[in-house]
C-alpha cells in the first residue's frame, strides 16, 4: 500500500508542476514591468494592461478548458500547456515591440487559465479522502514556488545586468535584462511536457466516457483492490443519478439545486483576488519602492514576499487536512484584513519633502535644476509629490527617475511597511492561497465540476485582471493608503461571509459531499 501512496503522491506532484509554471509566468513580470514601461514608453494604464493582459486570457481559458478536458482528458490539456508556456516565454522574450509583446504574454494566459484549474481537478479525482486537501494543495504550493523561483531569477539577472563580466556582455544580459527574465521560463515548460508522459488518464474522466475497465486498472496505481471497487461503484451511482450528458449547459449550474455552492464558489473565488493579492505578487518592486529604499532593496524583498508565501503555504498543507477549510480561511482572511489596514496606515502616515543635498546626491542625465521649485517644499502625499515630479520632468523622465526621488524624499517607516506586506502574504498562503482550489474542487459534484470550475475561475480571474490592470492607476491617482484601505474593508466583508456561510469539508469523499451539499 505504501508503493501505491507514493505513486499517488509522485503523480500528484508532477501535475502540480504546472502550478510552478503558472506561477512564475505571472510573476516573473513583477521584475520586467519597470524596464518595459520605460523601453516601450507605456502610460500608467498600458503598464497596467501589460501585466494583467495575461491574466484576462487566462479568465478566458478557464471558460473554455474545463469543458474542453471533460471532452479530451486532463493530462492531454496539460500537455497542450505546457507547450504553449514555452512558445510563449521565447515568444515574449523575443518580442521587438510592445504589439507583439502583448500576443505572446497573452498567449501565456492560455497555459495559466488552463493549468490553473485542471491540476487541482485532476489530483482531486485520484486523491484519497484523507489526503485530498494536502495532494491538491500541492498545486498551490508549486504555484509559489513558481512565484519564489521568478522573483530570485529576476533579482539574479538585474545582478548579473550590474556586474562588469564579459559574458554577461556578451549574451545581452547587461542591456535586455527583461528578456532574459522572461527566456528562461523555457526550461521548466520544457521539463513539464516530459514529466506529464509518465501519468495516467483521470480514472474519473474514464468512468464518465464509459471506459470503465480501464478506470479500473488507473484507480488499481492508486488504491487496493477493494477501494477501487468502491472508489469505481460511487462514480457509477453518481453518473446513474445525473445521465450521461456529453455537454453540460451553463444554465445548470444556476438550478436552485447548485445555488449553495455556487454562491460560495463565486464569492471565495472574487475574495481570493479584490484583497490584493496580485497586486503584491505582480507589482512587489514597484510597491517596496514606494517605500522609498530603492531599485535593488526592493527586488531583495520581493525575494523575501516569494520566501515567505512558499513558508506559510507548506504550513497550511500541513494543517488542511488536520485543522479544516474553514479555520484556515478564518485565520487568514481574519490576518488579510488587519495587515492590509496597518499597511495603508502605514503609508498615509508618510510625508515627503525632497533636500537639496539628496538631490544633488542623486545621478541623472538630465538638468537637476529642473527640480528647485520642489526643493524645500513639504507633500502630505504620494500624489501630489509625484504629480509635482511629472509637471516639472515629464511623464518619461519621471518614471525613470521616480524611484530615486521618493528615495530622496520620503519620510516613512519602511520596517513596518515590508512586515505588513509579509504578514498580509502570510495570511493569504495559509488561508485564500490552497484553500479556494481545494473548495473548488469539492464543492461541485462530478457532472458539472468541470463546467463549475471553469466559471467560477473566470470569475476569479476577470476580478483579477481589474485588480492588475488598475493598480498602477490607482497608486498614480488615489494613492497607496487608499489602495490598501480599500484591499482590507473587501477582507473584512469576507470574513463575515465565510463565519457565516462556508461549510467544512475535509475528510469526506466528493461523493458524499455533493449528497451534502447538493439540495435534491
Amino acid at each position: 500500500m505504501k508503493s501505491k501512496n507514493r505513486f499517488t503522491t509522485r503523480v500528484a506532484a508532477t501535475v502540480a508542476l504546472g502550478g510552478l509554471l503558472m506561477g512564475f509566468d505571472a510573476s516573473v513580470i513583477s521584475g520586467v514591468n519597470k524596464f518595459v514601461q520605460i523601453d516601450f514608453a507605456l502610460t500608467d494604464l498600458e503598464l497596467g494592461f501589460s501585466v494583467s493582459s495575461l491574466t484576462l486570457i487566462a479568465a478566458l481559458a478557464m471558460l473554455v478548458s474545463g469543458p474542453l478536458s471533460d471532452r479530451i482528458g486532463r493530462r492531454l490539456v496539460l500537455k497542450l500547456c505546457a507547450i504553449v508556456f514555452a512558445i510563449s516565454a521565447i515568444g515574449s522574450a523575443l518580442a521587438p515591440n510592445f504589439t507583439l509583446f502583448l500576443i505572446f504574454r497573452m498567449l501565456g494566459g492560455i497555459g495559466v487559465g488552463a493549468s490553473l484549474i485542471l491540476a487541482p481537478m485532476y489530483i482531486a479525482e485520484i486523491a484519497p479522502p484523507e489526503a485530498r486537501g494536502k495532494l491538491v494543495s500541492f498545486n498551490q504550493l508549486n504555484i509559489v514556488i513558481g512565484i519564489s523561483l521568478a522573483f530570485f531569477s529576476n533579482y539574479l539577472i538585474v545582478s548579473l545586468g550590474d556586474s562588469d563580466a564579459s559574458w554577461v556582455s556578451s549574451l545581452g544580459i547587461d542591456k535586455h535584462n527583461w528578456r532574459w527574465m522572461l527566456g528562461v521560463e523555457t526550461v521548466p515548460a520544457v521539463l513539464y511536457f516530459l514529466g506529464l508522459m509518465g501519468v495516467p488518464r483521470s480514472p474519473r474522466w474514464l468512468a464518465v466516457k464509459g471506459r470503465f475497465d480501464e478506470a479500473t486498472q488507473v484507480l488499481l496505481k492508486f488504491r487496493s483492490e477493494e477501494e477501487a471497487a468502491s472508489d469505481l461503484a460511487e462514480v457509477k451511482t453518481s453518473i446513474a443519478d445525473k445521465g450521461q450528458q456529453t455537454k453540460i449547459p451553463v444554465g445548470e449550474l444556476f438550478k436552485p439545486a447548485l445555488r449553495f455552492v455556487l454562491t460560495i464558489g463565486l464569492v471565495i473565488g472574487i475574495l481570493q483576488q479584490i484583497t490584493g493579492i496580485n497586486s503584491v505578487f505582480f507589482y512587489a518592486p514597484m510597491i517596496f519602492e514606494q517605500s522609498g529604499i530603492g531599485t535593488d532593496a526592493s527586488f531583495i524583498q520581493a525575494i523575501l514576499v516569494g520566501l515567505t508565501n512558499l513558508v506559510f503555504t507548506i504550513l497550511a498543507m500541513s494543517l488542511i487536512d488536520r485543522l479544516g477549510r474553514r479555520p484556515l480561511l478564518l485565520i487568514g482572511v481574519g490576518g488579510i484584513a488587519i495587515f492590509m489596514m496597518v499597511l495603508g496606515y502605514g503609508f498615509n502616515s508618510a510625508s515627503y519633502q525632497l533636500q537639496e543635498d539628496k538631490l544633488e546626491a542623486i545621478e541623472m542625465e538630465i538638468d537637476k535644476s529642473l527640480l528647485d521649485p520642489m526643493v524645500g517644499k513639504e507633500f502630505s502625499g504620494d500624489v501630489a509629490y509625484k504629480n509635482a515630479i511629472k509637471e516639472l520632468l515629464g511623464d518619461e523622465n519621471a518614471k525613470r527617475y521616480e524611484s530615486q526621488l521618493i528615495t530622496a524624499g520620503i519620510s516613512i517607516n519602511p520596517t513596518l511597511i515590508l512586515v505588513d506586506i509579509l504578514g498580509f502574504v502570510a495570511s493569504f498562503a495559509i488561508s485564500l492561497g490552497p484553500v479556494m482550489w481545494v473548495l473548488f474542487s469539492e464543492l461541485f459534484p462530478l457532472h458539472v465540476r468541470g463546467l463549475a470550475i471553469s466559471v467560477v475561475g473566470l470569475v476569479n480571474s476577470g476580478v483579477s485582471f481589474g485588480i492588475q490592470f488598475v493598480f498602477p492607476w490607482e497608486l498614480a491617482t488615489i494613492g497607496s493608503a487608499a489602495t490598501f484601505f480599500i484591499y482590507g474593508a473587501f477582507a473584512v466583508l469576507g470574513f463575515f461571509f465565510i463565519m457565516s456561510k462556508v461549510p467544512e469539508t475535509k475528510g469526506k469523499s466528493l461523493e458524499e459531499l455533493e449528497a451534502i451539499l447538493v439540495k435534491k
